[in-house]
């Protein structure tokens, strides 16, 4: 299928304005991305229906804590990524066209085929997740207008390194996001994952601008970036940028892909980031990937009452009505129907 967002160049080259690599790519050539590719100076995108993992999710393992909680989430991917992460969480799709000569795999489906599968499975929402959902946006963006027409929201999972074309052009069907802020250094983003600070943070502020729900996650690798004077930095421009009712989860690293020297976050760490956070002046800071922790429930910012009772992906208690704590009433930052 021809991709969307590219300008033919001379002698047959094309320029990809889907990610902030804009890619100049000659014919036969790929992206950084590897899945789209110049034929004739033509940009096809090679992974358009060809879905690698399709499942159904509580929306918490997004993770989105103030978005409709308690409820599913059709959850889909293909393979690809536009960012070479050192910790890649999964690797073996997400880096596959990378790391095996171009081999692209999935099986076919249509967007009518997704929202029907949404719609059967009780979801009230989809998620472009797994992978990076930019690089299978014209999949996403066709998803996403069907969706919506349903009633269902859509959900991206990202590294926030698309273009502000990509981002304006699904906004109107963009409902929330999670993205990944990795590190607040651009040594970090340059060195382990192929990419500039700077992109990810223009695009946090577009997304907050066009009103997009956002919940931030950054992965705490133990000597990399915990610093606790970058996490104060990382804090304050979440705080001040994007505004102190955005979610920040604070996740446990676990060794992995190329990075298996490192060794897992110390729970330290995380309780340390999280202290950071809320100091910073945020008034919801999770931590993630720690079995049995009071940290991942959420809190009136007010009166301290907990809210939400989380335990793992499941939502037992929830004290929030029309958006307001029911202890005193103060309203809540999300989406909450």
């Amino acid at each position: 299928m021809q991709a969307y967002l590219y300008e033919a160049l001379a002698n047959n080259k094309v320029k990809c304005n889907l990610c902030r690599h804009r890619c100049l790519i000659k014919v036969g050539d790929r992206g950084i991305c590897s899945v789209r590719e110049n034929a004739g100076g033509i940009l096809q995108t090679l992974v358009y229906g060809k879905l690698i993992a399709r499942h159904i999710d509580p929306i918490e393992k997004k993770p989105l804590f103030h978005f409709l909680p308690g409820t599913l989430s059709y959850s889909i991917a293909t393979v690809g990524c536009n960012l070479r992460c050192q910790f890649c969480q999964n690797a073996d799709i997400a880096q596959m066209p990378a790391d095996h000569s171009g081999m692209i795999m999935g099986d076919t489906c249509s967007p009518a085929n997704v929202v029907a599968a949404a719609v059967r499975g009780g979801c009230q929402s989809i998620s472009y997740t797994y992978t990076e959902p930019t690089v299978f946006f014209e999949f996403a963006y066709e998803t996403a207008k069907l969706a919506s027409d349903q009633g269902l929201r859509n959900v991206f999972v990202t590294n926030g390194y698309m273009t502000a074309e990509a981002l304006e052009m699904i906004n109107p069907y963009l409902d929330a996001a999670n993205v990944d802020l990795k590190a607040f250094s651009d040594k970090y983003y340059k060195e382990l994952c192929g990419a500039r600070l700077k992109h990810v943070q223009a695009t946090l502020q577009l997304m907050k601008t066009l009103g997009i729900f956002v919940e931030v996650t950054t992965l705490i690798v133990p000597g990399l970036n915990d610093n606790p004077a970058e996490l104060k930095s990382l804090a304050a421009f979440i705080a001040q940028d994007l505004g102190v009712d955005t979610p920040w989860h604070i996740s446990r690293f676990h060794p992995t892909y190329k990075l298996t020297d490192s060794p897992p976050t110390p729970v330290k760490t995380l309780i340390t980031a999280r202290e950071i956070g809320l100091k910073a002046g945020l008034r919801y800071v999770y931590t993630g990937n720690v079995p049995g922790n009071a940290a991942e429930n959420s809190f009136c910012y007010r009166c301290g009452e907990m809210l939400i009772e989380r335990r793992g992906f499941q939502v037992g208690k929830l004290r929030v009505k029309e958006g307001l704590c029911a202890h005193c009433g103060a309203r809540m930052d999300g989406v909450w129907e």
